[in-house]
Protein backbone atom coordinates (compact mmCIF):
# COMPACT_ATOMS: atom_id res chain seq x y z
CA UNK A 1 0.00 0.00 0.00
CA UNK A 2 1.56 3.27 -0.95
CA UNK A 3 2.65 5.69 1.70
CA UNK A 4 0.84 8.80 1.82
CA UNK A 5 2.24 10.41 5.27
CA UNK A 6 5.72 10.65 6.65
CA UNK A 7 6.87 11.05 10.04
CA UNK A 8 9.82 12.75 10.90
CA UNK A 9 11.37 13.02 14.49
CA UNK A 10 13.52 15.74 14.69
CA UNK A 11 17.04 15.87 16.26
CA UNK A 12 19.26 12.79 15.92
CA UNK A 13 16.90 12.29 13.13
CA UNK A 14 17.18 15.08 10.31
CA UNK A 15 19.26 17.56 12.78
CA UNK A 16 22.78 17.01 14.33
CA UNK A 17 23.02 18.90 17.48
CA UNK A 18 25.00 18.86 20.34
CA UNK A 19 24.08 21.17 23.58
CA UNK A 20 25.80 21.32 26.99
CA UNK A 21 24.40 22.43 30.27
CA UNK A 22 26.77 20.93 32.76
CA UNK A 23 29.74 23.35 32.45
CA UNK A 24 30.57 26.43 34.20
CA UNK A 25 31.36 28.73 31.41
CA UNK A 26 27.53 28.27 30.20
CA UNK A 27 25.93 29.03 33.29
CA UNK A 28 28.40 32.15 33.66
CA UNK A 29 26.63 33.33 30.22
CA UNK A 30 23.22 32.41 31.42
CA UNK A 31 23.65 34.57 34.64
CA UNK A 32 24.54 37.59 32.22
CA UNK A 33 21.31 36.91 29.83
CA UNK A 34 19.21 36.67 33.71
CA UNK A 35 21.26 39.91 35.06
CA UNK A 36 20.79 41.75 31.61
CA UNK A 37 16.81 41.30 32.44
CA UNK A 38 16.98 42.42 36.52
CA UNK A 39 17.34 39.04 37.53
CA UNK A 40 20.95 37.98 39.20
CA UNK A 41 22.20 35.25 40.11
CA UNK A 42 25.31 33.77 40.81
CA UNK A 43 26.00 31.05 37.86
CA UNK A 44 25.85 28.06 40.78
CA UNK A 45 23.09 29.53 41.86
CA UNK A 46 21.27 29.71 38.89
CA UNK A 47 22.35 26.52 37.63
CA UNK A 48 20.97 24.80 41.16
CA UNK A 49 17.51 26.95 40.96
CA UNK A 50 17.14 25.70 37.44
CA UNK A 51 17.44 22.12 37.91
CA UNK A 52 15.54 22.39 40.41
CA UNK A 53 12.60 23.78 38.99
CA UNK A 54 12.53 21.66 35.98
CA UNK A 55 12.86 19.12 38.36
CA UNK A 56 9.07 20.11 40.27
CA UNK A 57 7.48 21.02 36.80
CA UNK A 58 8.06 17.31 35.68
CA UNK A 59 6.61 16.12 39.19
CA UNK A 60 3.85 18.33 38.78
CA UNK A 61 3.27 17.45 35.34
CA UNK A 62 3.39 14.01 35.92
CA UNK A 63 0.76 13.95 38.87
CA UNK A 64 -1.39 15.77 36.94
CA UNK A 65 -1.08 14.29 33.71
CA UNK A 66 0.74 10.02 33.87
CA UNK A 67 2.52 8.80 31.20
CA UNK A 68 4.94 10.48 29.86
CA UNK A 69 4.20 14.05 30.59
CA UNK A 70 6.04 16.69 29.08
CA UNK A 71 6.98 20.71 31.07
CA UNK A 72 6.99 24.17 28.75
CA UNK A 73 10.31 25.38 29.69
CA UNK A 74 8.56 29.08 30.12
CA UNK A 75 7.43 28.22 32.92
CA UNK A 76 10.76 27.53 34.52
CA UNK A 77 12.49 30.68 33.32
CA UNK A 78 8.91 32.62 34.62
CA UNK A 79 9.54 31.23 37.99
CA UNK A 80 13.62 31.83 37.92
CA UNK A 81 12.56 35.50 37.00
CA UNK A 82 9.82 35.85 39.87
CA UNK A 83 11.99 34.56 42.60
CA UNK A 84 14.14 37.58 41.81
CA UNK A 85 10.96 40.04 41.34
CA UNK A 86 10.76 40.42 37.64
CA UNK A 87 7.66 39.76 36.12
CA UNK A 88 8.62 38.44 32.46
CA UNK A 89 6.35 38.58 29.93
CA UNK A 90 5.97 36.13 27.10
CA UNK A 91 8.31 38.47 25.09
CA UNK A 92 11.10 38.52 27.64
CA UNK A 93 10.64 34.80 28.41
CA UNK A 94 11.13 33.97 24.36
CA UNK A 95 13.87 36.18 24.30
CA UNK A 96 15.51 34.45 27.43
CA UNK A 97 14.76 30.46 26.00
CA UNK A 98 16.41 32.01 22.66
CA UNK A 99 19.68 33.00 24.21
CA UNK A 100 19.75 30.34 26.60
CA UNK A 101 19.51 27.82 24.34
CA UNK A 102 22.18 29.38 22.02
CA UNK A 103 24.75 29.88 24.80
CA UNK A 104 24.07 26.37 25.40
CA UNK A 105 24.57 24.63 21.63
CA UNK A 106 28.07 23.23 20.51
CA UNK A 107 26.61 22.19 17.21
CA UNK A 108 23.53 22.58 15.06
CA UNK A 109 23.22 21.42 11.84
CA UNK A 110 21.21 19.13 9.22
CA UNK A 111 22.74 15.85 8.58
CA UNK A 112 24.07 15.44 4.52
CA UNK A 113 21.29 14.37 3.21
CA UNK A 114 18.44 15.56 5.24
CA UNK A 115 17.59 18.45 2.85
CA UNK A 116 17.25 16.38 -0.31
CA UNK A 117 15.36 13.70 1.15
CA UNK A 118 12.83 16.62 3.02
CA UNK A 119 12.30 17.96 -0.60
CA UNK A 120 12.48 14.66 -2.89
CA UNK A 121 9.34 13.74 -0.60
CA UNK A 122 8.10 17.00 -1.18
CA UNK A 123 8.11 16.71 -4.83
CA UNK A 124 6.51 13.13 -4.89
CA UNK A 125 3.24 14.46 -3.09
CA UNK A 126 3.56 12.43 0.22
CA UNK A 127 2.44 15.01 3.43
CA UNK A 128 5.05 15.08 5.87
CA UNK A 129 4.70 15.83 9.32
CA UNK A 130 7.78 16.47 12.53
CA UNK A 131 7.04 14.91 15.71
CA UNK A 132 9.63 15.91 18.46
CA UNK A 133 10.08 15.68 21.81
CA UNK A 134 10.94 19.44 21.96
CA UNK A 135 10.40 22.73 23.80
CA UNK A 136 8.96 24.77 21.25
CA UNK A 137 10.81 28.28 22.44
CA UNK A 138 14.25 26.31 21.67
CA UNK A 139 13.52 24.52 18.40
CA UNK A 140 10.75 27.39 16.62
CA UNK A 141 13.76 29.50 16.31
CA UNK A 142 16.25 26.69 15.65
CA UNK A 143 13.90 25.31 12.66
CA UNK A 144 14.38 28.84 11.29
CA UNK A 145 17.55 28.87 11.55
CA UNK A 146 18.18 25.31 9.67
CA UNK A 147 15.74 26.33 6.47
CA UNK A 148 13.26 24.07 7.91
CA UNK A 149 10.48 26.28 8.05
CA UNK A 150 8.24 25.40 6.16
CA UNK A 151 9.55 21.99 5.15
CA UNK A 152 6.43 20.41 7.00
CA UNK A 153 2.51 20.08 6.47
CA UNK A 154 2.37 20.59 10.08
CA UNK A 155 4.73 20.70 13.23
CA UNK A 156 3.75 18.58 16.50
CA UNK A 157 6.57 19.49 19.48
CA UNK A 158 5.78 17.69 23.03
CA UNK A 159 5.98 21.41 24.91
CA UNK A 160 3.03 22.09 23.30
CA UNK A 161 0.52 19.21 23.58
CA UNK A 162 1.73 18.93 27.58
CA UNK A 163 3.38 14.92 26.46
CA UNK A 164 6.01 13.51 24.98
CA UNK A 165 7.33 10.09 22.87
CA UNK A 166 6.92 7.46 23.41
CA UNK A 167 3.37 8.29 24.97
CA UNK A 168 0.68 7.24 22.76
CA UNK A 169 -1.05 10.31 23.35
CA UNK A 170 1.51 12.38 20.94
CA UNK A 171 0.77 9.93 18.44
CA UNK A 172 -2.65 9.91 18.32
CA UNK A 173 -2.51 13.65 18.51
CA UNK A 174 -1.14 14.35 15.09
CA UNK A 175 -2.92 11.00 13.85
CA UNK A 176 -6.28 12.04 14.83
CA UNK A 177 -6.47 15.65 14.23
CA UNK A 178 -4.65 15.25 10.93
CA UNK A 179 -6.52 11.71 9.55
CA UNK A 180 -4.25 10.01 9.10
CA UNK A 181 -3.85 6.19 8.69
CA UNK A 182 -1.58 4.28 10.17
CA UNK A 183 -1.67 1.60 7.57
CA UNK A 184 0.06 4.50 4.96
CA UNK A 185 2.12 6.11 7.34
CA UNK A 186 5.66 5.58 8.53
CA UNK A 187 7.72 6.81 11.94
CA UNK A 188 10.93 7.92 11.22
CA UNK A 189 13.42 8.25 14.15
CA UNK A 190 17.00 7.18 15.55
CA UNK A 191 15.55 5.98 18.96
CA UNK A 192 13.91 2.84 19.18
CA UNK A 193 12.15 3.42 22.54
CA UNK A 194 10.68 6.41 21.99
CA UNK A 195 10.23 6.34 18.63
CA UNK A 196 10.13 2.81 16.61
CA UNK A 197 8.41 1.26 19.36
CA UNK A 198 5.48 2.98 20.02
CA UNK A 199 4.49 3.69 16.22
CA UNK A 200 4.80 -0.11 15.70
CA UNK A 201 2.47 -0.28 18.06
CA UNK A 202 -0.22 1.83 16.49
CA UNK A 203 0.02 0.30 13.36
CA UNK A 204 2.81 2.23 11.91
CA UNK A 205 5.84 1.50 9.30
CA UNK A 206 8.71 2.17 10.43
CA UNK A 207 12.61 3.49 9.81
CA UNK A 208 15.31 3.48 11.95
CA UNK A 209 17.63 6.10 11.42
CA UNK A 210 21.10 5.15 13.36
CA UNK A 211 23.07 8.69 14.62
CA UNK A 212 25.43 9.64 16.49
CA UNK A 213 23.26 10.97 19.36
CA UNK A 214 20.81 7.62 19.32
CA UNK A 215 21.33 5.77 22.70
CA UNK A 216 23.53 2.99 22.90
CA UNK A 217 21.36 0.25 21.83
CA UNK A 218 21.12 -2.73 19.21
CA UNK A 219 18.91 -1.87 16.23
CA UNK A 220 15.32 -2.38 17.14
CA UNK A 221 13.46 -4.23 14.86
CA UNK A 222 11.82 -1.76 11.88
CA UNK A 223 10.86 -1.73 8.33
CA UNK A 224 14.09 -0.29 7.31
CA UNK A 225 17.33 0.55 8.45
CA UNK A 226 19.72 3.89 7.32
CA UNK A 227 22.38 5.96 8.70
CA UNK A 228 22.56 9.59 9.70
CA UNK A 229 24.75 9.53 6.87
CA UNK A 230 22.41 8.27 3.57
CA UNK A 231 19.14 9.14 4.67
CA UNK A 232 18.32 9.48 0.71
CA UNK A 233 18.07 5.86 1.02
CA UNK A 234 14.86 6.21 2.83
CA UNK A 235 13.17 7.89 -0.45
CA UNK A 236 13.58 4.26 -1.90
CA UNK A 237 11.74 2.64 0.52
CA UNK A 238 9.14 5.18 1.11
CA UNK A 239 8.37 5.53 -2.75
CA UNK A 240 8.83 1.99 -3.72
CA UNK A 241 6.44 1.11 -6.69
CA UNK A 242 5.96 4.35 -7.80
Amino acid sequence: MRIKDVIFDLYGTLVDIRTDERRLSFWRKAAEIFSKNGADYLPADLKKRYFSTVKNEEQAALKAAGGFPEIDILRVFAELYREKGVEADLALLDATAKAFREASTERLRLYPEAAALLKRLRESGVRIWLLSNAQAAFTRPELQALGLEGSFDGVYLSSEWGFKKPDPRFFEALLTEKKISAETAVMIGNDGGCDIAPARSLGLKTVYVRSEISPKESPPQSDFFAESSGLMEIAGFILQGE
